[in-house]
Parts: structure tokens; C-alpha cells; sequence
């Protein structure tokens, strides 16, 4: 998690950040995994997230939120990424999402010997659980849409998609 902007030159690794300076632009590149991006009510916050399966897990939606005043009063928008029938995923994964709340289980279907999973749902979860009510988006399949998304598990090398946040100069 970062905190936008940064001293000149920093290249940071992390996988969210936040800015409450205008014209600040806060991005997240992701070809399967759950770009996530944020905004307070009063438009004076933004953040955008990085939210793969281990993302989720280690709490990046809510280290997220801790950046924001009130993170209560906080909309998110889910962008593209693998959906429910696509994600395939071994027990090992659904046992961490599990281990942190067991109403997870909702977002796992039983597939051959391995699951399915529900990312956008497993978000939605963690962000509700946070106080977060107003949350769109979350309706798109990086795989089965290869003529709108890239998408690493169709193709196993690919491009990013860039989801985009950022407080615009004429606002308040």
C-alpha cells in the first residue's frame, strides 16, 4: 500500500494506493486478477487495489479502506476479472478464505476435484464486512470475453488491463 505521490523516482512495489491530491492518478494493472478502485462520498479520496486471490486473503481490500477518513462512507467498483466459471482454484485456497469467514463458503462451487470461485463475491464479502454498502461493477469474465479482455489463464501470456482512478482538478 502506498501513498500517492511519491518522492521522484520512486518505482514502488505494492499492490494498492491511495491519494487525496488532485490529478493524482492511482492505477492497477491486472490481466485475471480483481482491479478494485475507491472513492469517498465527497470525492476527495481515491484509491485503486490489486486484488488476487492472495490479495484478498491478506487483507488488501481493507488495508485499502484504512487510508480513507471514513472508510464507512467509501463506494467501490469492481472491475474485470476471472469469473465464477472460470476460476479454478485447489482446496488449499478456499481453506484461507474459509479460515477468515466462513460464510466464504457461498462463493465456492464444487468443480471435479478442485473448486470454483467467486472472486467478485469473495470481494463483495470483504468489502460489506467493512462497512462498505455502495458497491458496483463485478458483472464482466476476463476469460470468456477474449475479444474485450486479456486474460493470463486463456492465453497463459498477456497483455493488462489498466483500471484508473484519480480526483479531477476541477472538482471542489
Amino acid at each position: 500500500m502506498v501513498t500517492l505521490p511519491l518522492p521522484s523516482g520512486a518505482v514502488p512495489d505494492a499492490d494498492a494506493s491511495f491519494t487525496d491530491v488532485h490529478g493524482q492518478v492511482c492505477i492497477v494493472m491486472t490481466a485475471d486478477c480483481l482491479p478494485v478502485l475507491f472513492c469517498n462520498e465527497e470525492g476527495t479520496q481515491v484509491a485503486a487495489a490489486h486484488a488476487g486471490w492472495r490479495g484478498l486473503v491478506n487483507g488488501v481490500l481493507e488495508q485499502t479502506l484504512s487510508k480513507f477518513d471514513e472508510p464507512g462512507k467509501v463506494m467501490a467498483w469492481l472491475g474485470p476479472a476471472i469469473g465464477p466459471d472460470a476460476f479454478e482454484v485447489g482446496s488449499e485456497v478456499r481453506e484461507q478464505f474459509m479460515a477468515h469467514d466462513a460464510n466464504a463458503v457461498v462463493a465456492f462451487k464444487p468443480h471435479n476435484d478442485r473448486w470454483l470461485a467467486d472472486i467478485y463475491l469473495l470481494a463483495r464479502q470483504r468489502l460489506m464486512a467493512s462497512g462498505v454498502t455502495q458497491i458496483y461493477g463485478g458483472e464482466y469474465c476476463t476469460v470468456s470475453a477474449p475479444e474485450t479482455f486479456f486474460s493470463y489463464r486463456r492465453e497463459n501470456r498477456t497483455g493488462r488491463q489498466a483500471s484508473c482512478i484519480w480526483i479531477s482538478t476541477e472538482c471542489g
